[in-house]
Order: structure tokens, then sequence, then C-alpha cells
């Protein structure tokens, strides 16, 4: 697995990070396709990103061009507490001039057949062919302390040949119905961006990062751009168990 690792005191200097990330990613595509595809992740690690993205790159990413997707959704109203768009359109998207045609989100509120079976569609309609789905310019991700990543979880399919599948079995403690993205998706991004914080997540961490390949037990493992580059993001607390010699060969700041 080729990747990069930047490690930060704290998370706010890894969102403001990520947030620069964002703002840089979008002048270039822009620039060069004229339009920014970028799939959002949810949780609580991005939070700080979405507050800076609305507040300090306001008015400098040319947001008529921006299109935000996500990576994956609970089957529940865009209105719910636990939807991932809410949680980015109250913080971040309502904040910024970007056209709600350009917001193209999981249909929650469908059962997870049916929302796979949709987004799947709206993806092709941005497809970079020969791929039938777009091929994105930034992709977020983070990462569980199983080592779970988007709603791939430890234990799931690995022979996915869709690029949107409902999860509707019981994995550990986490609850059924949502709709993710599958690695065929994630592969093919030109810039995927892992999000990781905490102590708790510093063993799992480790592990993913080695060089014993255990997709199915670590599905952030699952995550490899073909043609693209593969960011980890990690506050001080997550990479306190990486090997000395992986941050000293791939530590940037």
């Amino acid at each position: 697995m080729n990747f990069q690792i930047r490690i930060f005191k704290d998370m706010e200097n890894l969102s403001r990070t990520a947030a620069g990330l964002f703002a840089e990613k979008a002048a270039e595509a822009i620039a060069a396709r004229g339009r920014f595809l970028t799939a959002l992740n949810g949780g609580s690690t991005p939070s700080r990103l979405f507050q800076l993205l609305a507040a300090d790159y306001r008015e400098t990413v040319d947001w008529q061009h921006v299109h935000v997707f996500w990576g994956d959704e609970r089957c529940v109203p865009p209105g719910d507490a636990g939807s991932n768009y809410r949680q980015a359109w109250d913080a971040f998207l309502s904040r910024v001039a970007i056209p709600e045609s350009n917001l193209h989100r999981i249909k929650g509120e469908l059962e997870p057949v049916e929302a796979s079976r949709d987004y799947a569609l709206t993806l092709s309609r941005f497809a970079s062919p020969p791929l039938e789905f777009p091929r994105f310019d930034l992709v977020y991700l983070g990462m569980g302390e199983d080592g779970h990543t988007a709603s791939l979880f430890p234990g799931s399919p690995l022979d996915v040949t869709e690029p949107v599948i409902p999860v509707t079995a019981q994995y550990q403690d986490r609850p059924v119905n949502r709709v993710t993205l599958t690695p065929l998706v994630f592969n093919q991004a030109r810039t995927v961006a892992f999000m990781v914080s905490g102590e708790k997540k510093a063993k799992t961490l480790a592990e993913v990062l080695s060089d014993r390949f255990d997709p199915e037990r670590l599905p952030a493992q699952r995550i490899s751009p073909k043609n693209g580059d593969l960011l980890w993001l990690l506050d001080e607390d997550a990479a306190g168990k990486l090997p000395r010699e992986l941050t000293r060969s791939f530590c940037e700041g």
C-alpha cells in the first residue's frame, strides 16, 4: 500500500490542513475539468473541517462548480439528527453559495436496496467513461476503532462489483440499514484523505498501516487508489502506536 502520512499536534491543525486540501483540489479540478467532485464523510471527525470551510473558505472557493456527494449514509430522513447529509448541511453547505442542484445526497428515506439503486443512477450521471461512476477529485474518509470506513464493516463481503451497495446485515453492534460507496469507487479517486484522531484508534491504525494485509477484518485496508494519492491525516494520539520507521519515512507535518 502506497500512502503518505501527516501527523498533527491536535484536531484543529489536522482540520485546517484538510480544509486547505479541499480548496487546493477544488481550484485544480475546476481549472482542469470545469468542476470539482468531492465525497464527504460523516461522524464527529469532519465537524471542524465543515466549520472551517463555511467560515474561512466561503469567499475563496468557486462553489458554483463544486459538486458534493457522500461516501455513505444511514437510512434515515434527511432531517434526522443521524443523517450525514444533515450534518454537512447544517455546519457547512447551508452557509456557502453552492447551488442545491450541486448537492447529491443519498436518499436515506428510502429502503436500503432502493436507495442504493437510486444513488448508482445519480453517480452514473457524472460518470468518467469507461467507468460507470465519477472519478472523484477528493474523497474524505474516517476510520472506526474496528477498522471500518464509510459503511464497510469488518466481515462484510470483499468481492463487491457494484459502485453502491445496501448494508442490511448486522456487523458487531452497528445498526443496519445503510448505503455505502464501495472500494470500486473509492479506489478510482484522484485523492483519498483519511482523517483519524484519538488514542482509541491508535492500535487499529497501526494494524491498518502495517504490512499485514487483512482487508476482511480491517476494511480501511481495502482503500488503495489505483492512480491517485492516499493521504492519512492523523493527530498525535491516533499516531501514537505507529512504528518510528513509518512516521520517520512518511510524516510531513
